[in-house]
């Protein structure tokens, strides 16, 4: 296989990591967010906001896809492990975006259960804790693309 196609293999399995993490913490917060809306439908609002918050591990692996293939394939020697070593930082990226997702999505829909409870008062503590979570994937892509860079191919 050559190295092109190895590393664009490499872009969608990040973007596919972070599709089907954003996809799962997106349902776990959506159910709660059911739960929640028959006993408090006034929380409407509240149950999007924190429900969306996974989202945004998808926009992470189709930026790592979109750099690998309009930044390192251009770059990319067609000889060596080149193909590899930016497969690798694909199942890097997809893993980060993966995991933060799913867990982001689980840190929100604790949020959203306890919204009745607190009357939405718990929506900017359940969004910070999110957004800790959320750095994992921040960090993730950040990391994909230092070492895209550090390998020499942007």
């Amino acid at each position: 296989m050559d190295p092109a196609s190895l590393a664009t293999i490499g872009g969608a399995i990040a973007l596919a990591g972070g599709l089907a993490g954003s996809s799962i913490g997106i349902a776990n917060a959506a159910s709660a967010g059911v739960a929640t809306l028959s006993e408090e439908p006034g929380e409407f609002r509240n149950v999007i906001v924190l429900s969306s918050l996974p989202m945004t591990q998808s926009f992470y692996g189709l930026i790592v896809l979109i750099l690998i293939v309009t930044s390192v394939i251009p770059n990319l020697p067609a000889t060596g492990g080149a193909g590899l070593q930016v497969l690798g930082c694909g199942i890097i990226a997809c893993a980060a975006e993966l995991l933060s997702a799913i867990y982001q999505g689980q840190v929100c829909a604790s949020g959203i259960a306890m919204l009745p409870k607190t009357k939405g008062k718990i929506l900017t503590n359940a969004m910070m804790l999110a957004v800790f979570v959320e750095l994992l994937g921040v960090l993730g892509l950040v990391f994909t693309i230092m070492a895209l860079s550090m390998l020499g191919f942007m």
